[in-house]
């Protein structure tokens, strides 16, 4: 495998379109597929969108922060967000320019800003993903006031309000889990309607290994799971990048399993060469009394060449 194979993937995801890593191996074809980060957009800037910035971003999304307050708009609040906007509300949503793959959380200070909010995102297309904060009450109320304005009664039924998944949330850290668990169920469900037997199921973008597997100059080895039986930690399509330090990027699942992966990774690099390892999981300690994953695996491990070669 030669390096300008994934710096050309890497140059397609950070463009925004997605990109597809094809490989051909005991006679069985291979597909996968890396989708661009969605954006997830906070109205918002208060304690709970400081939090939710943070889970976001570990959850892959491309966070934008966006709030009318100087104060609350500074992009060190919020070191994970790839935009911290400081304008109004509406001038706000207007210049990003939402898209129907979008994430978007309106927890604004008060429901006359998310009124304001909702106006705005309603009078465009609808992104995949709406809610908003508020007690039942207000959010009714909101509701009801808007669709006498005569916006959509069905596109105001698809906005999830309150915003967040009922665990019982108070604090502001638990109210941004609930509402990344509501993100990811949305996502999860998207990406399943749209799952078809020609891609591999786990679709997620890790740029960082990207990054490594494209721009980096000492010798490696990339890791792809091809296939699972089993309860694996991971499904089909799961990646890593290892060198030969033994450090990874990425992961196959963690635990006994990806370290059997990183050794044969470590032996693969400098060969020119690729394999298919098995991994069983099956015969661990820990799985045997029910503390971990079974299953097994099987990881193509391809030496990947410098550009130089």
């Amino acid at each position: 495998m030669n390096v300008r194979e994934f710096q050309s993937i890497l140059e397609q995801v950070e463009q925004g379109q997605p990109a597809v890593l094809i490989r051909e191996t005991e006679g069985a074809v291979y597909r996968r597929r890396f989708r661009p980060k969605e954006r997830l957009i906070l109205l918002g800037g208060g304690h709970i969108a400081k939090v939710l910035c943070t889970m976001g971003a570990l959850l892959d999304y491309a966070v934008t922060v966006v709030d009318d307050r100087p104060a609350y708009a500074q992009p060190s609040r919020f070191p994970e967000a790839e935009q911290v906007v400081c304008d109004g509300f509406v001038e706000a949503i207007g210049n990003l320019k939402l898209r129907e793959n979008d994430y978007v959380c309106v927890i604004t200070r008060g429901h006359r800003w998310d009124g304001d909010c909702l106006r705005k995102i309603l009078s465009g297309p609808m992104p995949y993903y709406l809610g908003m904060i508020g007690s039942s009450r207000r959010v009714a109320a909101l509701l009801g006031l808007l669709a006498e304005e005569g916006f959509d009664v069905q596109a105001l039924s698809q906005i999830h309000a309150p915003i967040g998944l009922r665990i019982g949330a108070l604090t502001p850290a638990e109210i941004a889990v609930s509402i990344c668990g509501e993100l990811v169920q949305c996502r999860r469900q998207n990406l399943a309607a749209e799952q078809t037997e020609d891609f591999m199921p786990q679709e997620n973008t890790d740029l960082s290994m990207l990054r490594f597997l494209a721009e980096g100059k000492e010798p490696r080895a990339m890791c792809l799971v091809l296939s699972t039986q089993g309860s694996t930690p991971v499904k089909a399509g799961a990646m890593m990048a290892v060198d030969r330090l033994g450090r990874g990027y990425g992961t196959v699942g963690g635990g006994c399993g990806e370290a059997e992966v990183m050794t044969a990774a470590r032996r693969m690099i400098g060969t020119g060469s690729s394999c298919v390892v098995e991994v069983s999981m099956d015969e661990d300690i820990s799985a045997q009394d029910g503390m971990a994953c079974g299953g097994t695996m099987r990881v193509l491990i391809e030496d990947v060449e410098s550009e130089s070669v």
